[in-house]
Formats: structure tokens, C-alpha cells, sequence
């Protein structure tokens, strides 16, 4: 309580990444957050930087949730909005550092998924051809659409919210 909510770093270049999409190939993007009031914030930004839409899953009794039950009620959000063509998180969050909430909603939505991606190479009506980071090496990778994907920091350079958008919220 009290304390300002930041956007994760990570998260910044998801939007990002949609913002492009949507410049590129049309489209509608759509921001979503799970936490207290106070992630109000942090959506507004996304507006800002040119979402769409945004929504917010906040209940008292999401308080403290484990990845498992973070993956499972964003999921359950985004059955809600469907239907969808791409789902994109950012690779991590910094307080967790975990990276498995992508993976994990994509395996509750049942949907193809590919973490750390580092470039999208191609966008094709029903698929992607993606390179994705292992450290060691970059892997080329093609995931057909629907699906889920979790982003690098590199991929992109992060828009500033506009100030004429932060006026109109």
C-alpha cells in the first residue's frame, strides 16, 4: 500500500513489440495487468504508448500469488477477451525473476508459445518465424498463430507515452 507502481522494464518492450504489429499489419492491441488498484498506473502508460485497451484483474485474494496462480487468473482473463491471434509478455518480471509466467498462461490457454525472443524475423497470417535467444546460441524458430511469445529486452526501443494521450485519460 502506498508505494508507486512501475512497469516492468520487460513488459515495456512487449508493448512495444504490439505497437509494431499493429503499424505493420493492422490490429487491435490490448493491455492486461493482474494487481492492486494502484496497477491502474502502469496501464495507463500502456495507454499512453498507444494500447488500444486496457483492463485490470485486481482482488484482494490475488494478494501474494504464486506463478501458478498468477499464469491461471491471467488466463482466465484473456479466455475473456479472446479471440486473440497473439499474446505477447515480457520475458520476466524484476521483483520474481522467474520467466515462467509466459509459459505457464500459455500452457493453461493451450496455445504454441516460444520464450526469449530476441527478433520476429517474419509475420505471416498464420504464423511467425521468430529468432530466439539460448544464450549460447540464436535459434530460428516458426510458431503458428494462435499463439503466445515472451520477449527480450533488445528486440526493440520502447516508445515514450504521448502526453497528448495521458491528457485524454
Amino acid at each position: 500500500d502506498g508505494i508507486e507502481c512501475k512497469m516492468n522494464p520487460y513488459d515495456l518492450f512487449a508493448i512495444e513489440t504490439a505497437l509494431q504489429l499493429r503499424e505493420q499489419k493492422g490490429g487491435h492491441v490490448t493491455a492486461l495487468s493482474l494487481g492492486q488498484l494502484q496497477a491502474k498506473a502502469v496501464l495507463e502508460e500502456a495507454m499512453a504508448m498507444g494500447a488500444d485497451e486496457a483492463f485490470l484483474l485486481s482482488d484482494h485474494r490475488f494478494a501474494g500469488a504464486d506463478v501458478l496462480a498468477t499464469s491461471y487468473t491471467l488466463s482466465q482473463g484473456i479466455r475473456q477477451l479472446s479471440p486473440f491471434d497473439l499474446i505477447i509478455c515480457g520475458k520476466q518480471t524484476t521483483d520474481g525473476d522467474t520467466a515462467q509466467v509466459g509459459p505457464e498462461l500459455a500452457e493453461f490457454l493451450d496455445l504454441p508459445h516460444a520464450a526469449n525472443v530476441s527478433a520476429i524475423n517474419r509475420v505471416a497470417h498464420d504464423h511467425l518465424i521468430l529468432s530466439v535467444n539460448l544464450e549460447n546460441t540464436i535459434r530460428k524458430q516458426r510458431i503458428e498463430l494462435p499463439s503466445l511469445i515472451t520477449v527480450e529486452k533488445d528486440l526493440n526501443t520502447p516508445r515514450l507515452p504521448s502526453y497528448r494521450r495521458m491528457l485524454l485519460m
